[in-house]
């Protein structure tokens, strides 16, 4: 039971994480993690939103060799 939550918070921090790099990615903006005072904290932050450039640039490579996508003209 824990266990399973703790796997099911993972994964929604991770897709959300994934989302606020793909949002980085279109549109330029993204969060000032050098806003945040605390060196920890600010590091955790860091490292969040580097496992969702991670995420993203899989998740990229996989649909332009995939035959399931296309580019849109």
């Amino acid at each position: 039971m824990v266990l399973g939550r703790l796997v099911h918070y993972t994964v929604d921090a991770v897709l959300l994480s994934t989302v606020v790099a793909g949002v980085r990615r279109s549109s330029g903006f993204s969060p000032d993690a050098s806003a945040i005072s605390d060196p920890t904290v600010r590091s955790v932050a860091e490292k969040f939103l580097g496992v969702g450039e991670t995420v993203f640039d899989m998740l990229q490579a996989t649909a332009v060799n995939s035959s399931y996508f296309k580019k849109a003209k």
